[in-house]
C-alpha cells in the first residue's frame, strides 16, 4: 500500500499546480500579471485570426483560448507556456474539416469541437500510459520541413484576404490556380489595407524595438510596444473601416458580428461515423502539436534550470483540447512566438496562462462589438507576418551537407504537404522516417578491428594503424541486432570466414549492441553451426549486462562453440598464439577481406 506521502507524490505528478501553488508569493503574482497583459494584447489578434484560418468563426479562436490555459496551468508542467490556437494546428484542423459543413454552420463547429475531444483524449491516453516517445518518430527534418510547407501554404491562403478576391484550396497548386483565376476581382482598397497592415508589421517586428531603445526607453517597456504592434494594426485598421463604412461602400469585408458573451457550454459528436472520419487528423495533430509543444516548453524551461515531465504535458495538453471541446473551440497547443513573449515578459508560473485567460473572458463580454468592422485583410496580414517566420528553407541546405537522407525526409516532406496537403505530408514524413531508419539499421556498420599498439584499445583496420591475429578476426557491430538486419551480419560473417581459410576464431565484438531480438538470436545460433563445421570457433565480447542476461534465458550459451569475454582485451590476450610483433603483419590482408 502506498503511504501518505507516496499518494501526496502521485497526485502533485498528475497536478502539478499544487507544486508550484505552495511557494507562490507576491513577486510571481506581479510578474505573472505583466505577462498574462503582455500575451493577452498579443493573442487577442492571433487568436481571432487564426479561427479564420481554420475555417471557424473569429470568436471561436477566444473561446478556444480561455479554458484551455486554466487547464493546462492546472495540469501542465511548463511555467512559460502559452497553450491556445496556432497557425499550423488551425491549418491541420482546416484541413481535417473543411468538407464536413459549410463555413460556420453548425455541422462544422460540431465537427471543430469534436475534433479537439478526440485531440484532447488521444494525448489523455498517452500521457496516462507514459506513450510520449511515440512522438520521437516525428523526426526533427520532417517537423522542419512540415512546418516550414505549411508556413508557406498559410501565407499563400491568406493573400487572397490580402488581395480581396475570393477562393481558396488545400495545396499549392489548387491555391495557385485559385489566385489566378480570381485576380480580376482584386478589390483596391482592401489591397491598400492588407498591404498597408503587413508591411506595418514587419516594421513592427523588425524596426519597432532598436528605434524605441534609441530613445532611451526602458526595455521591457520597449517590448510591450512592439509587441503590441498587432493590436495598434487593428485598432488603425478598424476605426478606419467604421469612419468611413469601408464594408458597404468599398465592399470591404469585415469580421461582422460577434458574440457578446463567455464561452458556449458544447458537446462533441459520439457519432462513430464522424469518429472514423476525424480520428486519424486528430492524431496528426495531437502528435504535431505536442512535438511544437514540448520542444518550446524544453527550450524556455532549460534556461531557468527548470524541468518539464513530458508524459504530463501530454495529459496537460490534452485536459486543454478537452475544455476546448466543451467550450466551443479547437484543437490547441502550445505556441512558439506566445511561449517566448510570456517568458521574456517575466511569467514565472503557470498562474500567468490563468489571468490570460481572465483577459480574455474581459475582451469577450466587452470587446467583441468592437471587432464588427475589423477588416479581414489586417488578420490575414496578422497571420502571414507570423507564419513567415516559421518558414526555414535552409534546412534543405544544411541536410544536404549533413545527411542525404534526411535531405530525402525534408524534401518529400516539403513537396508532399505543399503538393497534396498538410496530412499527406506529415503522414509520408513519418513513414519515410521510419523506412530511413529502417533501412539504416538493416545495414549496420560494422568493423574489422585490431589493437592499438602498445594499450588496450581496439579500433577499426581502415582508419588506424593496429596490430592483428592472423587466426583471430574480430568484428564490431555498432548497431543492436535485429529481425532487419540478422540476416545481413550472417552474410558478412560468412564471406569474412571464407575468405580466411586459416582462421580459428572468430569473435563478435558487442560494445554497442543493446538489444538482440529473437531472430538475431537464430541468426547468432546459424553462425555459431556455420562456423563450427568449418573448424572455426564463435566468439563473443563486450556483451552488455541486459543482453546478457537475455542471452541467459536462451540455450544460445550452452552450444556456444567459444567463449563470452568480458572485454576484447581479454579474448586477444587468450585467444592470440603468435606474438604481437607478428599481427601487424596480417593487418593488411584483413584489410582486403573487410573490403
Amino acid at each position: 500500500m502506498l503511504n501518505n506521502t507516496g499518494v501526496s507524490d502521485r497526485i502533485r505528478r498528475f497536478l502539478p499546480v499544487l507544486d508550484w501553488g505552495r511557494s507562490y508569493n507576491r513577486d510571481a503574482f506581479g510578474n505573472d500579471m505583466v505577462a498574462a497583459v503582455i500575451v493577452t494584447i498579443m493573442l487577442i489578434p492571433q487568436s481571432l485570426a487564426y479561427a479564420l484560418l481554420a475555417g471557424l468563426p473569429a470568436e471561436t479562436g477566444i473561446y478556444a483560448s480561455i479554458a484551455p490555459i486554466v487547464l493546462y496551468a492546472i495540469f501542465g508542467t511548463s511555467r512559460a507556456l502559452a497553450v491556445g490556437p496556432v497557425a499550423v494546428v488551425s491549418l491541420m484542423t482546416a484541413a481535417a474539416i473543411g468538407n464536413l459543413g459549410e463555413p460556420g454552420s453548425p455541422e462544422l463547429l460540431l465537427a471543430a469541437v469534436t475534433l479537439a475531444f478526440l485531440s484532447g483524449l488521444f494525448l489523455i491516453l498517452l500521457g496516462v500510459f507514459r506513450l510520449g516517445f511515440l512522438a520521437n518518430f516525428l523526426s526533427h527534418p520532417v517537423i522542419a520541413g512540415f512546418i516550414t510547407a505549411s508556413g508557406i501554404l498559410i501565407a499563400l491562403s491568406q493573400l487572397r484576404h490580402i488581395l480581396g478576391i475570393s477562393g481558396g484550396g488545400a495545396t499549392l497548386p489548387e491555391q495557385l490556380m485559385s489566385l489566378y483565376e480570381n485576380l480580376g476581382q482584386i478589390n483596391p482598397v482592401t489591397l491598400v489595407i492588407g498591404a498597408g497592415a503587413t508591411a506595418f508589421l514587419f516594421w513592427v517586428r523588425k524596426g519597432l524595438m532598436p528605434l524605441l531603445l534609441s530613445t532611451g526607453m526602458n526595455g521591457k517597456l520597449a517590448g510591450v510596444f512592439a509587441k503590441a504592434g498587432p493590436v495598434a494594426a487593428v485598432v488603425v485598421t478598424t476605426g478606419a473601416a467604421w469612419a468611413f463604412d469601408l464594408n458597404k461602400t468599398y465592399g470591404v469585408r469585415v469580421v461582422g458580428d460577434v458574440p457578446q458573451g463567455f464561452p458556449p457550454l458544447t458537446m462533441p459528436s459520439f457519432s462513430p461515423d464522424l469518429w472514423s472520419t476525424l480520428i486519424g487528423s486528430a492524431i496528426l495533430i495531437s502528435i504535431i502539436g505536442f512535438v511544437e509543444s514540448v520542444s518550446v516548453a524544453q527550450t524556455l524551461a532549460a534556461r531557468k534550470r527548470q524541468r518539464i515531465v513530458p508524459d504530463q504535458e501530454l495529459i496537460g495538453l490534452g485536459a486543454a483540447n478537452v475544455g476546448a471541446a466543451f467550450t466551443g473551440g479547437y484543437p490547441v497547443t502550445g505556441g512558439f512566438s506566445r511561449s517566448v513573449v510570456n517568458f521574456d515578459a517575466g511569467a514565472e508560473t503557470p498562474a500567468a496562462g490563468a489571468y490570460t485567460a481572465v483577459g480574455l473572458m474581459i475582451a469577450a463580454l466587452l470587446l467583441t462589438p468592437l471587432i464588427y468592422h475589423l477588416p479581414q485583410a489586417t488578420l490575414a496580414a496578422t497571420i502571414i507576418v507570423a507564419v513567415l517566420s516559421l518558414v526555414d528553407l535552409s534546412i534543405l541546405k544544411r541536410t544536404w551537407s549533413y545527411s542525404r537522407a534526411d535531405f530525402a525526409a525534408v524534401s518529400v516532406t516539403i513537396l508532399l504537404t505543399l503538393g497534396f496537403g498538410v496530412e499527406v505530408g506529415v503522414t509520408a514524413g513519418v513513414l519515410l522516417s521510419i523506412l530511413i531508419h529502417l533501412y539504416k539499421s538493416s545495414r549496420p556498420h560494422m568493423a574489422i578491428v585490431g589493437r592499438v599498439p602498445g594499450t588496450e584499445h581496439f579500433r577499426n583496420i581502415k582508419r588506424h594503424a593496429v596490430e592483428t591475429e592472423p587466426s583471430v578476426l574480430t568484428l564490431r557491430v555498432d548497431e543492436s541486432l535485429y529481425f532487419a538486419n540478422a540476416r545481413y551480419l550472417e552474410d558478412k560473417v560468412y564471406d569474412m570466414v571464407a575468405a580466411n581459410p586459416g582462421l580459428k576464431h572468430f569473435v563478435l565484438m558487442c560494445p554497442a549492441v543493446n538489444e538482440i531480438d529473437m531472430s538475431a538470436l537464430e541468426s547468432l545460433e546459424a553462425i555459431n553451426e556455420r562456423l563450427a563445421a568449418l573448424d572455426v570457433r564463435f566468439h563473443l565480447s563486450e556483451i552488455k549486462g541486459p543482453v546478457m542476461d537475455r542471452l541467459k534465458t536462451s540455450d544460445f550459451l550452452d552450444h556456444l562453440t567459444g567463449k563470452v569475454f568480458l572485454s576484447q582485451h581479454q579474448a586477444m590476450c587468450e585467444l592470440s598464439t603468435g606474438p604481437s610483433h607478428a599481427m601487424a603483419e596480417s593487418a593488411a590482408n584483413q584489410k582486403r577481406i573487410s573490403s
